[in-house]
């Protein structure tokens, strides 16, 4: 037999596997209502589109600069004069084939092989899977409700402790848990990290959906941290892959490298397309509206179907269920509420490998009728 890299024996992203079940599901019986994936309903914006259509008929289409094209670094650098008040020159602006291309050139870039980088647990497992294939070290910090889903100063001195840590990754709004770290919360993390030569990376894919007050980008507290964003989930543009990031100056040159060498550049239709997405602001608040309305039907819903403990939903559009007096096997739970209701939703396994078995999450970024009669099929699913 040849060999196999170990790199490649990561963990699966488990919603993928729950996707493709339900879309097996679904062309045979076409009547999955999909609660696993963090995918809006919705399309990309009309200006989007439109600029898409201008610049496919107007435009060849060839390699960009690996750092994207200039117009839309400069977009990107004015978003964050709009809404957060903070200078960001458009040279320290990357754009990436999706947030996903985005992590990659982070780590690659930020960590050497053997180093160590914590992220909370529940969180996102391509965090840890795409840590450990490149040989860093995924530390994971296990959270609770008592820290909302979130890390803090306390968590992170208790890993320090048992060996150095080089980086950590923080989400707010956080997946699957929906919490949000405050300024003065941030500005803890930030300092301790600045105490301890530890590197942030600062995950804001889902800013701009929240249900309380507008959230600190890290772009504007630390200099050195790397911000990551993306389109797909504010502006609803999952299938274009483009996502940025906000670099210290240290490592422009680095990830410039990089992505000439991994991607030679993001895809250049969604690149000329994407610089409109800033001018949509309009119809992406009506898409935050809905999310906040399918949060409340669940909210209110969930609890007289037997699913009463839930996170705080602060922002995303998940919300992340403790199920443990209905099983101790989430991934099984998840397979029978698909095969029996038809209803897709994602194991907690997929978050926090360790606590998991009893936890499941909830997307509610579909549209409002699908979620009122995903609570009409639980009810009779839960008699």
């Amino acid at each position: 037999m040849l060999k196999v890299a170990k790199r490649g024996r990561i963990s699966p992203f488990i919603v993928m596997d729950v996707m493709r079940a339900a879309n097996e599901r679904e062309a045979i019986r076409g009547d999955v209502i999909h609660l696993e994936v963090g995918q809006p309903s919705t399309g990309a914006p009309q200006g989007v589109i439109e600029a898409a259509k201008a610049a496919m008929t107007g435009d060849p289409l060839g390699y960009t600069d690996s750092l994207g094209i200039p117009a839309l670094r400069e977009a990107i650098a004015g978003h964050y004069r709009d809404w957060y008040g903070v200078d960001i020159p458009a040279d320290r602006v990357a754009v990436t084939t999706g947030s996903s291309g985005a992590f990659v050139l982070s780590f690659l870039s930020a960590f050497d092989a053997g180093d160590r980088v914590a992220t909370v647990s529940p969180g996102y497992p391509c965090y840890r899977n795409i840590l450990g294939a490149f040989g860093i070290e995924p530390v994971l910090l296990e959270s609770s409700a008592a820290d909302r889903y979130q890390p803090t100063p306390a968590l992170l001195d208790a890993a320090h402790r048992e060996a150095p840590l080089d980086g950590l990754i923080v989400a707010s709004p956080s997946n699957p848990t929906g919490t949000v770290l405050g300024r003065d919360a941030y500005r803890a993390i930030v300092d301790w990290c600045k105490a301890h030569r530890v590197r942030l990376i600062a995950d804001e894919i889902y800013h701009g959906i929240v249900f309380g007050d507008a959230l600190p980008t890290a772009a504007g507290i630390d200099p050195a941290a790397v911000v990551i964003n993306s389109f797909s989930k504010y502006f609803s543009m999952t299938g274009w892959r483009l996502g940025w990031m906000i670099l210290p100056p240290d490592l422009v040159r680095a990830v410039e490298c990089l992505a000439q060498n991994l991607f030679i550049s993001p895809p250049t239709l969604s690149q000329r397309a994407a610089v409109a997405a800033f001018g949509c602001h309009e119809e992406c608040e009506a898409n935050v509206a809905v999310y906040r309305r399918n949060r409340a039907l669940l909210v209110e819903g969930l609890p007289a179907v037997g699913f009463d403990r839930l996170a705080p939903a602060d922002g995303a559009f998940y919300l992340y269920a403790d199920i443990a007096g209905l099983t101790n096997d989430s991934r099984d739970y998840c397979a029978r509420m698909l095969e029996e209701s038809g209803i897709a939703t994602t194991p907690g396994v997929d978050f926090d490998a360790a606590r998991g078995h009893t936890q499941m999450r909830i997307s509610y970024c579909a549209s409002t009728a699908a979620i009122e009669t995903a609570l009409e099929r639980l009810a009779d699913w839960r008699k």
